[in-house]
Parts: C-alpha cells; sequence; structure tokens
C-alpha cells in the first residue's frame, strides 16, 4: 500500500485451464507494456476460464523491463511471484544463484531478485514442501546479505501455487513487510451484505489474496500478520507463523 506511486513496467497473467490435463503447466501472458493499456489482456481474460489464476503488476528496480522479468515465473505446475526486494541484488546475485541446483539453472530466464528466490526455493524443495522450502531460501539470502554488509536482506510478500492450494507468505528481515490481505469467505460476506448486488455473481469457492484491499467494504478483507504464511487450500484460509521473530 503506497510502496510505489504506480506499477507500470509490464505486467503478468497466470491461470490454470478448468479441464487440467495430466503433467500440463499453467498459461502464462506477459507484457511489457501497462497492464491498462494493453488490449490484449482484455480480448485474453474474456476467452479464458479458470479455476485459480495469478496476476501481477510490475515496479521494475534495477533489473531492465523485458518479458523474462515479468511475474508470475513458472516452473512445471508451479506459478510464483513476489511483491517486495532483495535488497543489494547486485552483491549478493552470484552467490544465490550459485546456490541454485544445475539442473534448474536453464530455467532462469531473466534476471530478477525474484526469479533467482524462485529457483533457490525449487532446489530446496518448494515442490515437497512450500513452507519449509521458503523458509530455507529466505534464510539463505538474509546469510548471504549478512556476509555481505546487508542489513535486511529480504523484503515482501509471495505467493505460489500448485493449482490446488496457494501458500501466500508475509515477511521481510526488518519486521517491516509489504502488505498482504485476503477476502472472507463469500458466504460470511453475503450475509454481512444481502443488498450488494455486485456480490451475488460470486460462488462459494470465491476467494482472492491480494496487495491490498479491493473495495471499501468494511471486513471484506482480513490483514495478514507480519511474519506470516496464509494458506488456502480446499478448506479454506489458514494462518501458520513463518520465520517469526
Amino acid at each position: 500500500m503506497g510502496a510505489e506511486t504506480v506499477n507500470g513496467d509490464g505486467f503478468g497473467f497466470g491461470w490454470y485451464p478448468s479441464d487440467p490435463q495430466p503433467g500440463g503447466e499453467p498459461g502464462i501472458f506477459h507484457s511489457i507494456e501497462p497492464a491498462w493499456n494493453d488490449q490484449n489482456l482484455r480480448e485474453l481474460t474474456r476467452a479464458v476460464e479458470s479455476p485459480l489464476f495469478f496476476s501481477h503488476v510490475r515496479a521494475a528496480a534495477h533489473p531492465p523491463i523485458q518479458q523474462t522479468n515479468c511475474h508470475p515465473f513458472r516452473y512445471a505446475n508451479w506459478l510464483f511471484m513476489h511483491n517486495g526486494a532483495l535488497a543489494d541484488f547486485d552483491a549478493v546475485k552470484r552467490d544465490l544463484t550459485f546456490a541454485v541446483d544445475p539442473s534448474l539453472y536453464p530455467h532462469i530466464k531473466g534476471t530478477t531478485d525474484s526469479e533467482v528466490l524462485f529457483h533457490l526455493a525449487l532446489t530446496l524443495g518448494l515442490q515437497q514442501d512450500p513452507v519449509s522450502a521458503l523458509s530455507k531460501a529466505v534464510q539463505m539470502v538474509e546469510s548471504v546479505g549478512h556476509e555481505h554488509g546487508v542489513t535486511f536482506p529480504v523484503q515482501g510478500t509471495v505467493a505460489v501455487s500448485d493449482g490446488k492450494s496457494i501458500w501466500a507468505f508475509r515477511y521481510s528481515s526488518q519486521q517491516r513487510s509489504r502488505t498482504l490481505f485476503h477476502s472472507v469467505d463469500i458466504e460470511t460476506l453475503q450475509q454481512m451484505y444481502p443488498d450488494e448486488e455486485r456480490l451475488r455473481s460470486f460462488g462459494r469457492h470465491a476467494h482472492v489474496v491480494v496487495s491490498e484491499p479491493l473495495n471499501d467494504l468494511p471486513g471484506a478483507f482480513v490483514e495478514v500478520p507480519e511474519s506470516t504464511v496464509a494458506i488456502l487450500d480446499q478448506s479454506g484460509y489458514h494462518h501458520e507463523p513463518f520465520l517469526a521473530q
């Protein structure tokens, strides 16, 4: 909330198909256009049906504005996106990149800190245990950062999905993370606001995880606490501590 004046350095859209095939991948669409100015995005989203999708608008720090630097990033059936930064990435980039498993290294197409963080987490077991793997990846970034004199190496929120569940992390070394929210269950929201016609079009599985609330309805969104992972699966939301200090 308010970290950047405007996010106009490209965007990305990732989606899981409604009828997934065994071993299939989610689709992704990246553009360096501002999201509000891309007619192809409007056409695409009119035609796509998806039970779970990611969207990301980018405010570039140092890496160049190019499609390969747009989120979400994909590996097999996994999607990953990051709102934040690894501090002084130029100083730690070599050490962190060399820590990526050699079999995964060719899949790093861009130059962002976020993509390296994703592949570090994959190296450390993301596909088996996302919470444990990202915890190890963040701890590695902090350790390498401290070796290079970086006081607060990690900042931001991260979202990860395998197409069935979403893991949304809020963490920073300084304990001053970017904001993260998720909606309350739609049935609860419809009971709270029975006269809100816009809420009637949503089914009971409708959920959204966002960097900031999408509307001003009191009680519609829950803020994810600092050093917490919010997990959304078939049973709904639940929170777990993440590297709490």
